[in-house]
């Protein structure tokens, strides 16, 4: 029976320019990093006390960083948290909005993925 998503992988340009983002910019933790064989490493991230972790996967020759990364991120305070990425550097393409559904906003890497941040309600 399947229980939890576990790991989610993200298309990046380079490991460690990702790394420094996702760690310093948006302040999660570095939960795995081995290496992958031929120059690559198995480099996971996650907010603290998350269950699922994030692959920052290496592009390669499939050339599939940026775009819409699928990927929905949760947060007490939308306003709050938005303005505390923005002052770390983080770029947003949709500032927080009301939806039908709660708050939302949308924000990019520094490969263009693009991520939602869901609000609540």
């Amino acid at each position: 029976m399947i229980t939890k998503a576990y790991v989610v992988s993200v298309h990046v340009g380079d490991q460690e320019r990702a790394l420094d983002f996702y760690t310093n910019a948006l302040g999660f933790e570095k939960r795995s990093d081995e290496p992958m064989g031929e120059g690559a490493r198995w480099l996971t991230v996650a907010p603290e006390g998350a269950e699922t972790s994030i692959f920052l996967e290496p592009v390669g020759s499939e050339g599939r960083a940026g775009g819409w990364a699928n990927v929905i991120f949760e947060c007490d305070d939308i306003h709050a948290t938005c303005n505390k990425l923005r002052d770390k550097g983080v770029e947003f393409s949709e500032e927080p909005t009301r939806q039908p559904w709660g708050m939302w906003a949308r924000f990019r890497d520094p490969d263009g993925n693009e991520f939602g941040l869901y609000g609540g309600r």
